[in-house]
């Protein structure tokens, strides 16, 4: 059995999580939105939702406004 990890494998360990997790959010659903620059947008905030939540479990809400404020 081949111990490397294949690109695909490191493939869903990286990038699918976050992507997973965001869909999860959206309700496994579509997007409540039309046309492609709409979506986008809709995209970008469930990214930037994604984003804010990860560093707040990272840092903590304190830390988090001390590195915004700085």
């Amino acid at each position: 059995m081949n111990e490397n990890p294949s690109v695909m494998q490191l493939r869903k360990q990286t990038a699918e999580h976050a992507f997973g997790t965001i869909k999860s959010w959206m309700g496994m659903s579509h997007f409540k939105t039309k046309t492609l620059k709409r979506v986008s947008t809709e995209m970008s905030l469930h990214v930037l939702a994604y984003n804010l939540t990860r560093m707040i479990n990272t840092m903590g809400v304190k830390q988090l406004i001390e590195a915004i404020e700085a």
